[in-house]
């Protein structure tokens, strides 16, 4: 018995061509199973408490046939929960009618109210209306056929499917809710990735490409008159371009789908900020940089962001303070790291230009508001602006630990 349920189910799925949960169509072969189990037939509901007849061999064909009618359309109880619903609930009516014996399968009854009240999405308020019909139908007709039932035994059944409904439909909400949350914390998550991407975009190609700029210019006022220092600009930008590529294919491999949350052995920091302050010294910019304290392994995120520091700031002073003398302070703390990068003022009296006068294409002072956010998502702070002899100042703290 239990093989020729578990084949007509599948049969059931494959002439639909959906596939059907194997946990629904587990259910409903251990419902019908339960269904022929003598000791649990009493657990089923009932309405009618119809006298029992004696029952023949068509008899028993036609309980046979209602007991898998209220049982197998359980396997679908998710794939079409209204057709589920229907086709259980009229086995049920005609099982009332008929007097059909006590038997486990009604339970399912009760599960297909439950599954169409969390699964149906369309219809909902139609199918209701339909069994609502359909249960005044089945009282009048129980009680013409001389059901002891009342009014009230009716109206308490009726409210019992009704919460089974009920239930299923606040499980649907909850889970509607919950789908709802999870696709904004995505869109959350998406948001804040696209800004740290942008960031870091930012940094890399503003400094580098400002640096090369900067560099092509100045060789260019010298090919004539000084080629060996021509030469050592050239040089320097093919260094500089070598870096950016490196930076960028890190930035590459962290936006891979790799699935590997180890990041890349290529990320700056702070170990490389005289690197920086060398390509600044490169590019003409009086630079001086000063650490104090001593040193110490930091988290990834708080070695990034003082590089990004002192990085933004200087490509902003090769950019906008060109010649001006800049220090670059590093202070290693044992709960911050304190870096501090200041520009000093315009002179007094005209000096002889270190590069040439055509503009560097201004970035959009995206620089300083990426730099602040991503200092505060490490619960750090930082500070920029003009100082009184009309130079900069940027400021920040960072604290060791790094969680944001």
């Amino acid at each position: 018995m239990l093989v020729d349920t578990a084949s007509s189910v599948r049969a059931m799925a494959r002439g639909h061509g959906l596939p059907v949960p194997v946990q629904d169509i587990a259910l409903a072969v251990g419902i019908t199973a339960l269904a022929f189990v003598p000791t649990v037939s009493h657990l089923g509901p009932e309405i009618g408490d119809l006298p029992r007849g004696q029952v023949g061999t068509f008899g028993a064909v036609i309980g046979l046939a209602l007991t898998l009618a209220l049982c197998l359309p359980l396997a679908v109880r998710r794939r079409w929960p209204g057709t589920c619903v229907l086709t259980i609930s009229g086995a049920f009516a005609v099982s009332q009618v008929l007097g059909h014996p006590d038997t486990f399968g009604k339970i399912g009854f009760l599960l297909a109210l439950y599954a169409a009240g969390a699964h149906l999405a369309r219809f909902r308020l139609r199918l209701g209306a339909v069994l609502t019909a359909g249960y005044v139908v089945l009282a009048v007709v129980l009680s013409e056929l001389g059901s002891p039932q009342g009014f009230l035994d009716f109206l308490a059944f009726y409210l019992l499917t009704g919460v089974t409904w009920l239930a299923g439909s606040g499980v649907r909400r909850w889970r509607a809710e919950a789908a709802e949350r999870e696709r904004l914390a995505a869109e959350v998550a998406t948001a804040a990735e696209r800004a740290r991407i942008a960031r870091d975009l930012h940094d890399v190609v503003t400094h580098h490409v400002t640096a090369m700029v900067v560099q092509a210019d100045a060789a260019q006022l010298v090919f004539d008159t000084e080629p060996a220092r021509a030469e050592g600009g050239l040089t320097a930008i093919s260094e500089t371009g070598r870096r950016a590529l490196t930076e960028l294919r890190s930035l590459l491999d962290v936006l891979e789908a790799t699935g590997d949350p180890t990041p890349p052995t290529t990320t700056p920091t702070m170990g490389r900020v005289r690197d920086l302050v060398e390509q600044a010294r490169t590019s003409g910019q009086p630079v001086e940089l000063t650490e104090q304290g001593v040193g110490r392994p930091q988290s990834v995120d708080v070695e990034l962001a003082a590089y990004r520091v002192v990085q933004e700031t200087l490509t902003n002073a090769v950019r906008h303070a060109a010649g001006r003398p800049t220090t670059v302070l590093v202070r290693h703390g044992d709960e911050h790291v304190e870096i501090e990068v200041t520009t000093a003022g315009p002179p007094d009296t005209p000096a002889t230009p270190v590069r040439p006068a055509r503009p560097i294409t201004p970035s959009g002072g995206r620089g300083l508001i990426g730099l602040r956010e991503r200092v505060r998502m490490l619960d750090g702070r930082l500070e920029a602006g003009p100082r009184s002899d009309g130079g900069f100042r940027v400021h920040a703290l960072i604290p060791s630990g790094g969680a944001g």
